[in-house]
């Protein structure tokens, strides 16, 4: 995958993901800015999912931990724990803001 293919994935991920906060019209903050998402919940956490172009990866920092994800056999697993991608960020807004929100492509 080159460069520009990278970016329209990663930049179609993120608006699958604010597409579903909008439906849930949840009760946090979020926005995004230069291809990085953030996530701020009412105890001041946050949830930060990014693009690291150089690796062509997707980073995401949340409350608990980090994650590196990498495109594998066509989806986006954490190259340490193997979760995917869409189940673990799911999760960990479900973890920091207590509301179930469901992502799907």
């Amino acid at each position: 995958m080159n460069d520009s293919e990278f970016h329209q994935i990663v930049d179609n991920y993120l608006m699958l993901i604010e597409s579903a906060l909008d439906e849930a019209m949840v009760d946090f903050d979020y926005e995004t800015s230069s291809g990085v998402l953030k996530l701020a919940f009412s105890d001041r956490s946050q949830i930060i999912i990014n693009r690291q172009e150089p690796l062509h990866q997707i980073w995401v920092a949340t409350k608990f931990d980090g994650h590196h994800f990498e495109l594998l056999n066509g989806q986006w697993i954490d190259n340490r724990t193997g979760a995917e991608f869409f189940a673990l960020v799911t999760n960990a807004i479900e973890r920091q803001s207590g509301e179930l929100i469901e992502i799907s492509e």
